[in-house]
């Protein structure tokens, strides 16, 4: 009996998720379906190995023939929200005010209190 791996012999395939993945894993699971890797930001794509996908076309689950391209991000570029950015709270600052000092514990023997002893 020769077993063949998932998804050959068939026309289509399923696109794999790779968004999330480094550029390594993202080729190998591509290739694992029959599928082919292409970075459109990335003229160094086949040497890229710690950059992570951010985004991909055609999107996870779609059914294309075997030995498609699949071709992903790992930057955001302009205007897609993405990147750094500022970190750093902006204006409006929160109001003043709020706790002033911190609460005393309560003492004694309340209803929640609690007896700890030690043998």
């Amino acid at each position: 009996m020769r077993v063949t791996p998932k998804g050959f012999g068939t026309p289509e395939v399923r696109v794999p998720r790779l968004v999330g993945l480094m550029a390594v894993d993202a080729r190998e699971s591509a290739r694992a379906q029959g599928l082919l890797v292409n970075a459109p930001d990335r003229p160094d794509f086949h040497p890229t190995v710690g950059d992570y996908v951010v985004r991909q076309y055609p999107q996870p689950g779609t059914e294309v023939p075997r030995d498609s391209v699949v071709h992903v991000w790992f930057d955001f570029g302009e205007g897609d929200g993405g990147g750094g950015g500022v970190r750093e709270p902006r204006g409006p600052l929160p109001p003043t005010g709020g706790l002033q000092r911190e609460l005393e514990e309560p003492r004694g023997g309340g209803p929640y209190a609690l007896a700890l002893s030690c043998p």
